[in-house]
């Protein structure tokens, strides 16, 4: 029942409170349901073609989401579609976290730490610098840099949840992720062949592939083609790449809060959720309270949140938005994939990778 206080307004009781608290979320829930089913029938699809016949199961996803581009212009998916390409992102990218440790890192001992944290550091700067040189604009040679030096679309992705929003920003995240994917494919069938060709040893070839490699997937099935020691050596180093994603988000959070002037830009919080929770996670796994198949089971779960997410990113984007964009973010990140290549190589060649 409902009470009246001295002035006549109308209270509600705490159980009516509650009523309407969980009828508000059921309406929510219903309005996102149809568009982030969509996102997740995509990922069924894209995932089931990818394990059956090849290819990365993200630019499949991407690709289907593309062709449905116009649900986003419908009212009945879009609060959905919205809600898998921020709220499922951050969710997937927070679960990334229990596959790294704090043990893994010091096992590699300081010199591919030192050749990761370079090559991530001056990978992005150059970004920044060449997308300048080339017309574009500061937050795609970030976003570019950032995916190639780190781990791919997933930390596009990642990135681009505290860049500022403006109206070329998923337009970025979207050629960003497409780049990068196709590159990374390219590089895990042509970088076992340089391995060869440079006489790399198992160790070497470990560190060159899991630093060069942009996608997790890719640098695991480039390293086990050579033997099971290169690719135990890539997939760590590659988890070190992953690890840099906490310091590399909180960099660009700091750098957008202080320019959060310029055109377009929005509000960055000061510090997201799902970072929080990935630290978080690396922590407890550090400690060992992740039983290993829980540990599986949140990697799958976060693989699933990413791929949802980059669906309802390609339902956000057209092929014409696309086109405008042209050859320079193609020639951007080719340019940061050979650069990050040259300095890994350089590290290893003058033996700083084996401090």
């Amino acid at each position: 029942m409902t009470r009246r206080d001295h002035e006549g307004k109308a209270h509600m009781s705490p159980s009516e409170d509650r009523q309407r608290v969980l009828a508000r979320n059921l309406d929510s829930l219903r309005n996102i349901m149809p568009g982030l089913m969509i996102c997740i029938t995509i990922a069924l699809a894209t995932t089931f073609i990818a394990d059956h016949y090849g290819g990365p199961t993200l630019l499949y996803a991407l690709l289907f989401g593309m062709t449905l581009h116009f649900l986003s212009e419908e009212g009945r998916c879009l609060e959905g579609v919205e809600f898998a390409a921020k709220r499922v992102l951050r969710i997937g990218v927070a679960l990334l976290g229990v596959r790294i440790t704090f043990e893994q890192v010091a096992e590699l001992g300081i010199g591919p730490v030192l050749t990761v944290v370079s090559g991530v550091v001056l990978t992005i700067f150059i970004g920044a610098v060449l997308s300048r040189l080339l017309g574009l604009d500061k937050d795609m040679g970030l976003l570019t840099g950032g995916s190639v030096a780190i781990c791919g679309a997933s930390a596009a992705l990642a990135l681009s949840a505290v860049m500022p929003r403006h109206e070329t920003h998923e337009r970025n995240v979207i050629m960003t992720v497409v780049g990068v994917t196709t590159l990374s494919t390219m590089a895990m069938v042509l970088y076992p062949l340089l391995v060869g060709l440079l006489g790399l040893s198992d160790t070497d070839a470990g560190i060159f592939l899991g630093g060069t490699i942009h996608d997790v997937a890719q640098v695991v099935g480039a390293g086990y083609m050579i033997s099971e020691g290169t690719g135990d050596v890539s997939t760590f180093v590659k988890l070190l790449r992953v690890a840099m994603l906490v310091p590399a988000v909180m960099v660009f959070m700091f750098l957008f809060r202080r320019h959060r002037h310029e055109e377009g830009s929005g509000k960055v919080p000061m510090l997201p959720g799902f970072l929080m929770a990935f630290v978080g996670l690396v922590i407890i796994n550090s400690l060992g309270w992740i039983p290993p198949t829980i540990t599986e089971g949140f990697t799958d779960l976060s693989r699933w949140c990413l791929v949802t997410a980059i669906a309802a990113l390609g339902i956000k984007t057209s092929f014409q938005k696309l086109a405008v964009v042209g050859w320079r973010p193609v020639i951007l990140m080719m340019t940061e994939t050979l650069f990050l290549l040259l300095v890994v190589l350089a590290f290893i060649h003058f033996d700083l990778s084996s401090l």
